[in-house]
């Protein structure tokens, strides 16, 4: 296989490498055609800066899904299947490693996607004809993935390297700053590019070197927005918040129960507090569940003797979450994260079921119904309103979330606790009453109501975990 070897000048003069680097991206760019229909229109942050919007002014909900390894486990054919079944459930974002790993990272077809284990050596080929392997690179294939996910209408955000590498010291600083760069300029006229900085790590470990990386793609990529994937329980604002280069904030909330947090630095199960101390921050940013508890994988990931997180868990995390504040959430699944396959060998935390039958889970089935809801109404001036609660606030599994615009209240329980409000706080005279079932979407109306102040409401069935419901108010 002819290779283009973007090999780094030993060179002590900066200025020198990264002139060399960046001939070599035009040299490249010279030599690919790529062609690409993308159905998704440029993102930016809403006007409040608590959303997401189109460059039109219309929400963007952010449904993602964690395929972290869509790149390197999935060969075209099975890369359509996925994304297909992603799009056909309502999924806009797909959240994806470019870079699991520095060390002999190959995709389904063995194509290396380093030379000489090194970030700031990317193994290219000219062209990029898939039926000429002399031609067909790692990154040919990204593209060709990135591209199929525009013509879907789906967003990839791309971690560019997972934060162990990093953190085992196999990233220097200017190997950063020189991957980040070319990579930002392969892909900064998609659409459908997110970035995420990061993986799994905390800020305060090499927190140079996610700086460089981060402001790196800013230079490059102007109109792509840029979040970070932390580590469990931790989120980016405690570290970048006022960085330039971080758009939206991301925590971490998975993926342990609350009796395994011991730690006494996190919030347990609760993943609306994250939201709710990034939402008081200043300056004002979006913030992001993007990875809670996935459905399939145990409680407290590794021992495969305890409970696995199910669909319930999953919709619980959903809607505390962007009832909280958050501008959108991200769905994970244990076999999707990896993508199980019968030839994987040594699979991860107790995984039970190949992705292609998990990619049909209840879970990922049941998270469109959450974003049909937040976008059935005036989408932008949606705010928290835990002071709509009468009484006191209920804890762990007896919290209720609430949400509001102006003529609408969303109220969700978990369990089937009844849902208490002071209506006094409104200024509706008479408003209409439904509950909404987050496991099949359907709305039922039970009738008009007059505002009467303290009003209790009791959802369908009796109170146990996964009997949740959503009170849905609107003024009359």
């Amino acid at each position: 296989m002819k290779i283009i070897n973007i090999k780094i000048s030993k060179c002590s003069c900066v200025a020198l490498s990264r002139f060399i680097i960046m001939s070599s991206i035009l040299v490249l760019s010279s030599c690919k055609s790529f062609t690409h229909t993308d159905l998704t229109p440029v993102l930016t942050i809403s006007q409040n800066r608590r959303f997401i919007a189109t460059a039109a002014g219309d929400p963007f909900f952010w449904l993602g899904d964690t395929g972290w390894l869509l790149f390197t486990k999935l060969n075209r054919a099975e890369a359509e299947q996925y994304l297909e079944n992603r799009r056909l459930k309502g999924f806009n974002v797909i959240q994806v490693m470019v870079l699991h790993g520095v060390r002999n990272e190959v995709n389904a077809y063995g194509d290396t996607a380093l030379i000489d284990n090194r970030i700031d050596q990317p193994k290219v080929t000219p062209g990029n004809s898939f039926d000429d392997p002399e031609q067909y690179d790692y990154w040919d294939n990204i593209d060709y993935v990135i591209d199929l996910a525009g013509q879907k209408g789906i967003y990839i955000a791309l971690v560019p390297v997972w934060g162990s590498n990093v953190r085992s010291g196999l990233v220097t600083r200017e190997q950063a700053e020189n991957y980040a760069l070319w990579l930002a300029e392969r892909y900064k006229n998609r659409n459908n590019i997110i970035w995420i900085n990061g993986g799994d790590v905390r800020g305060d470990d090499s927190t140079a070197i996610w700086n460089i990386i981060g402001s790196s793609i800013r230079k490059t990529c102007k109109n792509q927005l840029i979040t970070y994937h932390p580590f469990g329980r931790t989120q980016s604002s405690t570290w970048f918040h006022n960085e330039p280069w971080l758009d939206i904030n991301m925590f971490q909330s998975g993926h342990r129960r609350y009796d395994q947090d011991t730690t006494g630095l996190a919030y347990g199960e609760d993943n609306w507090k994250y939201a709710s101390d990034d939402y008081s921050r200043k300056p004002v940013k979006p913030t992001i569940d993007g990875e809670p508890s996935y459905e399939g994988i145990p409680q407290g990931l590794h021992d495969t003797t305890q409970p696995y997180w199910t669909d319930t868990d999953v919709r619980r995390y959903a809607y505390w979450s962007v009832f909280a504040g958050c501008c959108g959430f991200t769905y994970g699944n244990n076999s999707i994260m990896q993508f199980y396959k019968p030839s994987d060998q040594n699979p991860a935390y107790g995984v039970k079921e190949y992705w292609n039958i998990a990619i049909n889970a209840p879970g990922a089935s049941q998270m469109k119904y959450l974003k049909k809801l937040m976008l059935s109404k005036p989408y932008f001036e949606r705010v928290p309103a835990g002071e709509l609660l009468a009484g006191k606030q209920g804890s762990k599994y007896d919290y209720i979330a609430i949400t509001r615009g102006k003529d609408y209240v969303f109220a969700y329980t978990c369990n089937g606790s009844e849902i208490s409000l002071d209506m006094k706080m409104l200024s509706w005279t008479e408003y209409k009453v439904s509950w909404f079932d987050p496991r099949n979407g359907k709305v039922t109306y039970y009738g008009n109501s007059k505002n009467s102040g303290i009003t209790a409401f009791n959802p369908p069935g009796e109170k146990t975990n996964g009997n949740d419901w959503v009170l849905i108010l609107e003024k009359k």
